[in-house]
């Protein structure tokens, strides 16, 4: 665990970009072996500086002495018609640098998340995760969440 306070979650901002965008490869990269539908070459999850501008999003940074080590976001969507709740916040873009894993870094930008989330009044909380990434699995489970659709291809 790292200490308390030099440790920070803040709200992501447009001088972030070159950074988070540094993120999502990283991220993209980690999860080719458990996607074989994802395009070659560079590729984009996210709308990252959407996310930095959008009221109906919150796109968090962790700071460790001053650098960048983590993300994550958290989008109010709604709900297709025939489910409950009307809306819901969906996570992504968790991602903490490797050298920082396992320090409790990515639970608390969840927690900031759920937080933010909640303040909007927003209790459902959703993610996607690969089924093959195990040790994503399990640090959600550990926070909580619990599977719900299988989505199978083939």
């Amino acid at each position: 665990m790292l200490q308390k306070n030099a440790l920070s979650i803040r709200k992501a901002v447009h001088s972030d970009l070159p950074v988070l965008m540094e993120f999502e490869q990283a991220l993209i990269k980690h999860e080719r072996p458990f996607a074989s539908n994802l395009k070659e070459g560079l590729i984009s999850y996210y709308d990252i500086k959407h996310f930095i501008e959008s009221l109906d999003a919150m796109l968090y940074v962790a700071e460790f002495k001053g650098n960048i080590v983590g993300s994550g976001y958290a989008q109010i969507k709604k709900s297709v018609a025939y489910k409950k709740p009307e809306r819901y916040a969906y996570l992504g873009f968790m991602y903490v640098i490797p050298e920082h894993r396992g320090k409790g870094i990515n639970g608390s930008l969840i927690k900031k998340l759920l937080e933010w989330a909640h303040n909007k009044n927003i209790l459902e909380i959703q993610l996607d995760v690969y089924a093959k990434n195990e040790s994503a699995v399990k640090a959600y489970e550990k926070f909580g969440f619990k599977p719900d659709l299988l989505k199978m291809r083939f």
